[in-house]
């Protein structure tokens, strides 16, 4: 619990500093759309040739905290803004790999991983919104990061893992579902944006991303309390039900129940690939920048309800055949 507690606040930390460093100091420079895909592409599609590396190195918390430091060392005085972004990046990679190696290391269950996961969107919002005000003081996030890092890696067991075995075979009737996995995610990416936006102009931004955040965490412990599949049916059914409905209160509700889905998706894709845990939970990020792309190339999507509720489905069908083996889990 001690370590699960102090990965969940690193990754916040994390996720802060890397917001604060784009929407603080890098926001001005004429650069700064290319910067950020070029973040968002070593942060989450590098993630799969680093979860394949922190599987054979077996020292997964000092893996994290190295990227604790990269994405310290990007907050440096430089003129050079690729520099910062790709350290950060990185950085963010690394932890992330790491930390979540270490957490499914840790339980073959779907609430810490939620725990794990959640904070990340609120320190995404918090460094977003208070970018420049947080940098006035221009040592505080790397020296906080610093000591986080520095945290993860004291302690007699800190510096060895126990990963199994480097194997990433996978059994032929395994193929598919883990593609479904890898689409899920791809698709919940892509649908994380305008289908579930409430149209308050009053209500505080934060509010829907505490509904992001409390989804992923209450979805693992429901998966470990009804199973994988009556998770997902129950959620995403529901998630589609709601967005048949004019927009407005409701919708957070919804955005809530679609975001329970994360912490199953990533402990199904490990079960798969026991023996690289690191590769599966970077498979799944790499999905996860693959549904930004059509955002990143400028495309928006202006669907009804039904469209976005049929999307929706069609996510929980993908999901429902990627969680085909949880029987043998019990």
């Amino acid at each position: 619990m001690k370590k699960l507690t102090l990965l969940s606040v690193t990754h916040f930390c994390v996720d802060m500093a890397c917001a604060a460093l784009f929407f603080g100091r890098l926001r001005l420079d004429a650069g700064w759309w290319l910067w950020m895909v070029l973040y968002n592409a070593c942060a989450f599609a590098l993630q799969l040739p680093l979860g394949l590396l922190a599987d054979r190195l077996n020292r997964n918390l000092p893996f994290a905290a190295v990227g604790c430091g990269l994405v310290a060392m990007s907050f440096l005085p430089t003129d050079s803004p690729l520099l910062a972004a790709v350290l950060c990046g990185v950085g963010n990679g690394m932890f992330h790999v790491g930390g979540g190696l270490e957490v499914l290391n840790e339980s073959d269950r779907a609430a810490p991983l939620g725990v794990f996961v959640s904070p990340g969107a609120v320190g995404l919002y918090l460094g977003t919104a208070g970018g420049p005000l947080l940098l006035r003081c221009g040592w505080a996030m790397p020296l906080l990061l610093i000591l986080a890092g520095a945290g993860l890696v004291i302690g007699k067991d800190a510096l060895a893992s126990s990963n199994a075995p480097l194997s990433i075979s996978l059994p032929k009737g395994d193929r598919l579902p883990l593609v479904c996995l890898f689409l899920v995610v791809a698709l919940r990416s892509m649908l994380g944006g305008g289908s579930f936006s409430p149209e308050l102009p009053d209500l505080p931004g934060l509010v829907p991303v505490l509904c992001l955040a409390a989804g992923k965490a209450a979805g693992g412990f429901l998966g470990d309390r009804l199973g994988l599949r009556r998770t997902a049916a129950l959620s995403l059914g529901a998630a589609a039900a709601l967005l048949l409905l004019p927009r407005g209160y409701v919708t957070l509700l919804s955005l809530f129940l679609f975001n329970m889905t994360m912490p199953l998706t990533l402990l199904e894709a490990a079960r798969r690939l026991p023996g690289a845990k690191g590769t599966a939970f970077g498979l799944l990020t790499c999905a996860l920048f693959v549904g930004m792309l059509p955002r990143f190339g400028g495309l928006s999507f202006a669907l009804p309800g039904y469209a976005w509720a049929g999307l929706v489905l069609l996510s929980l069908g993908l999901l429902w055949a990627g969680l085909r083996k949880e029987a043998a889990h019990g």
